[in-house]
């Protein structure tokens, strides 16, 4: 065969073998589908099971029929044969054998079998005139020792066998041979044995059976029509239903279920309709309320502005002079100014969140290289986490390509992310690590503290969540950092994805794509460590730094 050739059947062959593949998949999708099929299978199991009960039945009462039809026409042929026999004074050979050739017609006759046998039975005297009997090819093939020696034993008595009986063509058909005997006068007993064909009563089996199939055929695609169309009419307004809540889901409100009749689906269609009337409303509701609330945050944002530039510039002279104040003055003075700093940054996260609620955001992008600004947010935030106790270290093998990114917002993130490493890291190292691929480029920060449940995990990016709300923040946190952070990230088209575990530590991994409105599939970097049950305070020993050639001090 030639390729051209094969290529058509390689096509046949693959669309069926995809077959089972949308059948499975028409399956699991369409009730429609599995309804009609459920209710052809179990009316095809019924209409079998009662198509062969009534088969086995019919079959058994023709054939109890014909037999006793046959072995009464067997009884009066064997009698009409002993009348003409027994009046019979047949003395030589010749005489005998003609008496038996009459005895067979009349068995033919009498039976309407041409299928006849005629054995002398053994265990007799011998005899120089008793014919030896006769018996036609079609019988003697099928006729069993064991119905010879039935009869050989109950003389007087009338017994039959099914047997298969050649039709001429190759084939073979149903049939019975019934076995008797007769008394020849002056020859002894002989056993006779007529064969009798079923074929007509097979024949008429068999365009019963024929009827019977057409029959279920037909009605199981009757059943098939009348199930599909109430399926259908069923199903349809369920269909509807399904189709409306996925709008619904999707934001279309104004969408509503026809409502028809006054039946049950007629009632399912009113109160979802209802349902969705106050869905709309709590959503309008609701969203109405967010605006306020953002437009609320916006306005105190901005008007908070004025009054906390005067405060500063009142702090920053205080603050200039403190050292003429006294002691407790002096105090008051540093306090003043340490949290108006707080201030003034909650204000500015505020401001930031708001941007983000009333989706105003706009990036500025640049081509941007994440280990650099990874070094430079070290190098800012050195001395803080020498003050904690905590040892920052970089491990960068590939994250050198350059991502479209603000890097503004990205700088923010590895802070938030660095000064929550260094709130939590219990004064153990932290490790820094930054890769990249053709798509993405990723950017973890590990630390070895406190670790969180799974349940803290879920609430870690909420705004102003706390995991253990008894602990004060040390480091000046608005507890808005890691929301902002989340929203940064999303924004570029990236993700900020967290993993820990209590007693062993954190890791978040910021993944962003390369090209401006790009997308990934993997993450260049794993966000579960490898072995964290291995890892430890003095793991990150092992990890590769390169600070230096960034110009990040030793840690």
């Amino acid at each position: 065969m030639s390729t051209t050739e094969a290529a058509p059947l390689t096509l046949r062959i693959g669309r069926w073998r995809g077959v089972p593949r949308r059948l499975a998949t028409l399956w699991r999708h369409s009730l429609q589908f599995r309804t009609v099929l459920i209710t052809l299978a179990l009316s095809g199991l019924a209409i079998l099971v009662i198509g062969l009960y009534i088969s086995f039945s019919v079959a058994s009462n023709l054939f109890k029929t014909q037999l006793d039809q046959v072995l009464a026409s067997s009884n009066n042929a064997t009698a009409a044969a002993q009348r003409i026999l027994n009046p019979s004074d047949a003395s030589d050979q010749a005489a005998m054998q003609s008496l038996m050739d009459s005895t067979v017609k009349i068995v033919q006759s009498s039976s309407g079998s041409s299928l006849i046998g005629v054995y002398r039975a053994p265990d007799q005297d011998p005899s120089t005139i008793a014919p030896l009997g006769s018996i036609a090819p079609g019988l003697e093939a099928v006729l069993t020792d064991e119905l010879r020696e039935r009869v050989q034993e109950n003389p007087g008595g009338q017994f039959w066998q099914s047997v298969a009986l050649d039709d001429g063509e190759g084939g073979a058909d149903p049939g019975v041979v019934v076995g008797s005997d007769l008394q020849v006068p002056g020859a002894g007993r002989y056993e006779l044995y007529i064969g009798y064909d079923f074929a007509d009563a097979q024949q008429t089996l068999d365009q019963m059976q024929a009827t019977g199939v057409v029959g279920a055929i037909a009605l199981l695609a009757l059943l098939a029509v009348v199930t599909l169309l109430v399926v259908r009419w069923v199903i349809e307004p369920i269909r509807t239903a399904a189709v409306t809540s996925r709008r619904l889901a999707a934001g279309d409100l104004g969408v509503r279920m026809p409502e028809k009749g006054e039946d049950e689906l007629a009632t399912l269609a009113a109160s979802f309709n209802g349902m969705a009337d106050s869905l709309q409303a709590r959503i309008r509701e609701l969203a109405e309320l967010s605006v306020v609330q953002q437009r609320f945050v916006s306005d105190v944002s901005h008007e908070l502005r004025t009054p906390l530039t005067t405060i500063r510039l009142a702090g920053d002279v205080l603050y200039g002079q403190r050292d003429d104040f006294p002691g407790p003055t002096a105090r008051t003075v540093e306090l003043l100014h340490t949290q108006t700093d707080r201030f003034e940054q909650l204000l500015a996260d505020l401001l930031e969140i708001s941007r983000y609620d009333a989706g105003s955001v706009e990036l500025a992008t640049e081509p941007t290289n994440l280990v650099h600004l990874a070094g430079d947010a070290i190098e800012s935030m050195h001395e803080l986490a020498e003050e904690r106790g905590s040892e920052l270290r970089l491990d960068a093998p590939g994250g050198h390509l350059d991502a479209h990114v603000d890097p503004r917002r990205i700088r923010r993130i590895v802070r938030n992310l660095l000064g929550n490493a260094i709130e939590h890291g219990e004064g153990r190292p932290i490790v820094i690590a930054v890769d990249s691929n053709e798509q993405a480029v990723s950017l973890s920060v590990r630390d070895y503290g406190l670790g969180m449940s799974e349940e803290e995990q879920a609430h870690v990016f909420d705004r102003f969540w706390r995991a253990d709300p008894s602990r004060t923040r040390t480091i000046g946190g608005t507890g808005l950092g890691l929301a902002i952070s989340l929203e940064d990230a999303v924004v570029h088209g990236g993700a900020l994805d967290v993993w820990s575990r209590p007693g062993v530590g954190t890791v978040f991994r910021l993944t962003v794509p390369r090209a401006a409105g790009g997308e990934f599939a993997e993450p260049p970097l794993p966000l579960a460590p490898l072995d964290p049950e291995a890892d430890g305070p003095g793991a990150p020993n092992t990890v590769t730094t390169d600070t230096k050639s960034l110009g990040v001090p030793d840690a």
